[in-house]
């Protein structure tokens, strides 16, 4: 069985906003707007998708 992934993309700029909301993204490993990175489905990973949802769009992925 392969572990569930998660195909997160940066849709708005990370200018303005907390600190906190910016360096959960960055530990997702966005470096910049429209990118898009595969990250395991983890509490962790879910964790700081969950803080800056709003800037985020998330799918799931085999």
């Amino acid at each position: 069985m392969s572990a569930k992934t998660l195909k997160v993309t940066l849709t708005k700029s990370l200018n303005g906003r907390l600190k906190n909301h910016q360096q959960s993204v960055r530990g997702l490993g966005i470096r910049r707007i429209h990118q898009t990175v595969e990250v395991a489905d983890t509490p962790e990973n879910r964790g700081m998708i969950n803080t800056a949802y709003y800037m985020l769009r998330v799918e799931e992925s085999v």
